[in-house]
């Protein structure tokens, strides 16, 4: 078998130098954003995960797991999961990876899966967090991301994002 045929790369084209400039300029909006209101209101309103979002709402618009329902709602799903573990079961080891396990099953079943939100448990846990996690940062946060994405990629391309809403 000749190797050429291995080493040729499927992988898709990178996208235009355009494209990714605005991508660059959309995840810096949208995560300064979220880091001045943590600043200002002296409430959290950013969190890991947000940066994973961003990759998906600037450099993949179009993916469903970039839309609206799945980057609020999967946040949202998984946090909750997160949430009603701790205040449950505790921290445990064992308690993250069923938070986690559960969290998944939930954005499916939910249809708001969103892979950055996967881990929202485990932050949960580790931090001890409380209910009022779930409005600042995950909602609060969740919902500048898909303003400054609206914004933006709308700019880029005219009635491109979101796809649906809901």
């Amino acid at each position: 078998m000749p190797i050429g045929p291995i080493l040729k790369s499927s992988a898709p084209p990178a996208p235009s130098l355009h494209f990714s400039l605005l991508s660059f300029i959309g995840a810096v909006v949208a995560i300064g954003a979220t880091g001045w209101l943590s600043h200002v209101s002296g409430a959290p309103w950013l969190m890991a995960s947000f940066g994973a979002s961003c990759v998906l709402a600037f450099g993949l618009p179009e993916s469903p797991l970039a839309q609206p329902r799945s980057l609020i709602g999967g946040h949202l799903v998984s946090t909750l999961v997160g949430l009603l573990v701790l205040h449950t079961l505790g921290n445990a080891w064992w308690a993250g990876a069923l938070a986690v396990g559960l969290a998944l099953v939930a954005m499916q079943q939910t249809r708001t899966l969103h892979a950055p939100a996967g881990g929202n448990p485990l932050v949960v846990l580790a931090a001890s967090a409380p209910f009022s996690f779930l409005l600042t940062p995950v909602l609060a946060g969740s919902i500048v991301i898909v303003a400054v994405a609206w914004c933006l990629n709308n700019a880029r391309s005219r009635g491109s994002y979101p796809k649906y809403w809901l």
